[in-house]
């Protein structure tokens, strides 16, 4: 147990009068720096003195809340180590986890714990780890934790955010494979899950860092999840970045309207106070649709999939509570358009490209190769939904048109039609002629529903096959376009 403090021995010794004490928290700030936090702080200011400089900018430190207050330990935590067995002969563990922090911020710590940055680490057991440890890495990162070896592009990279499982060694060190590591759903040696300093980092714990759009960029980029960039694409993180000086990013009090007028950040929208919510930790409760899997869901599902507090929270509540921070700069009528515009780019990714194409996907399976990733159609599925498919989504519902459109349904119905369907039906024609009778079988299947599908007034483009609605909603458009611009009149 961690947060020890003179003043609170004295007040258990007094209470309790026993001879020996376990570690007590600290649930209120003491009166006074402790001899021990002195005793580290006069230690570290000569051989690390950058992260004392950080303490003593922050609030901890002006609560005399110290290093020996957060690091200290009970001998019988599985990361405990006597520190300085010459001087300061304390038990201290170097991570600082969210069941320490929660002895004073218990609300915002309860609150990420129902999170799903706090099952970020589940990816470990995901398809996507398996890119990391398999296809793109090996064995070959030895360590005493994994003495059969792990793959270090996993380490240094999926678990960087996602968080590791960290591993004590016998002599009380934390695996190097492990740590350091401050992915947001790690797994601590205390059993606790998730890093308040993924986004308050130490030791500073600045919450100006945790509204920078930035902070969240660390992890939240790249083509699966370009939240930053796309963000910075929006006209929010235009305002944002035009206007930063006045955003008082600094202010303890940060709500949207009265302390801030530009263009809203990651925190404002998902997680920061409004005029009538209070800060939350879990970052999923303002969102009404869970745009990663292949088909977008809506989040209670996903919620009561993971075994997550959000089962029991609706779509339209969590939507409610986002229209409130919409509102405090927009108009209820633009508010209720953008929702309608987002709702039906969802449904037409959810309909045309991705029921169908899992659906295929799922009858093709018995004539590929058993190992995933060894088949052309793996990939090519896989960043249809898991990149371009995301991308599309993402994209539209933080006003990003090019992400919507160039890097999203661009790419989606260029992959589906130039790569997926070609794949699909060669898959077929190679099935249909082996001398398997699961193979042929699969084989027809598969013909049958490529058939099936791309008679859908969706893709009846793909042969030539425009319905007649189509035909004159185009016929329409291309003469409207014509008589505006003067296309093809004679002067």
């Amino acid at each position: 147990m961690k947060l020890l403090t003179v003043w609170k021995l004295v007040i258990m010794i007094v209470a309790l009068t026993i001879s020996s004490l376990s570690f007590g928290a600290v649930k209120t700030p003491p009166p006074e720096m402790s001899k021990e936090t002195k005793a580290c702080v006069a230690c570290h200011q000569k051989n690390q003195p950058g992260i004392v400089e950080q303490w003593g900018a922050s609030k901890h430190y002006r609560a005399n809340v110290g290093c020996y207050e957060c690091h200290a330990a009970d001998a019988s935590d599985p990361d405990a180590f006597i520190h300085d067995d010459k001087k300061v002969k304390k038990n201290i563990s170097i991570i600082v986890s969210p069941k320490d922090c929660s002895n004073c911020h218990a609300k915002e710590v309860k609150q990420a714990e129902g999170s799903h940055h706090a099952a970020a680490a589940n990816i470990l057991a995901s398809l996507d780890n398996l890119l990391a440890e398999v296809v793109e890495g090996n064995s070959e990162f030895i360590t005493e934790g994994f003495p059969k070896g792990n793959s270090s592009a996993a380490v240094s990279g999926c678990w960087q955010c996602h968080g590791s499982i960290v591993k004590v060694n016998e002599d009380g060190a934390l695996d190097p494979a492990t740590w350091p590591n401050t992915g947001i759903g790690r797994i601590n040696p205390d059993g606790s899950k998730g890093s308040c300093t993924a986004c308050h980092a130490r030791h500073e714990f600045s919450v100006a860092q945790a509204r920078e759009p930035d902070t969240c960029g660390r992890c939240h980029l790249g083509p699966d999840h370009p939240h930053k960039e796309i963000y910075e694409e929006s006209k929010h993180g235009i305002q944002f970045a035009a206007h930063k000086d006045k955003m008082n990013l600094e202010n303890p009090k940060w709500i949207p309207g009265e302390d801030y007028f530009t263009g809203p950040t990651c925190a404002t929208c998902h997680m920061s106070a409004t005029r009538n919510q209070e800060v939350t930790h879990d970052v999923g409760t303002r969102i009404s649709w869970n745009n990663k899997p292949p088909i977008s869901l809506r989040p209670e599902v996903v919620d009561a999939k993971m075994g997550l507090p959000g089962a029991d929270l609706g779509w339209e509540e969590r939507r409610d509570d986002m229209k409130d921070v919409c509102s405090s700069c927009h108009t209820d009528p633009y508010v209720e358009n953008f929702y309608t515009q987002y709702d039906a780019m969802i449904e037409l990714y959810n309909t045309k490209f991705a029921k169908p194409g899992l659906s295929l996907v799922k009858l093709a399976k018995p004539l590929l190769r058993p190992a995933k990733f060894s088949n052309k159609l793996d990939w090519v599925w896989f960043e249809l939904w898991h990149h371009e498919g995301r991308r599309a989504r993402m994209g539209t519902s933080m006003m990003a048109p090019d992400y919507t459109h160039w890097l999203g349904t661009y790419w989606v119905a260029q992959s589906f039609y130039i790569k997926l369907i070609p794949e699909l039906e060669r898959l077929a024609k190679e099935g249909a002629a082996s001398k398997d009778i699961k193979k042929r079988k699969a084989a027809k299947a598969l013909t049958a529903k490529i058939k099936e599908v791309l008679s859908h007034s969706n893709h009846k483009w793909y042969n030539n096959e425009l319905t007649e609605k189509q035909k004159a909603t185009r016929k329409a458009a291309i003469e409207q376009t014509k008589a505006k611009y003067g296309l093809g009149s004679k002067k």
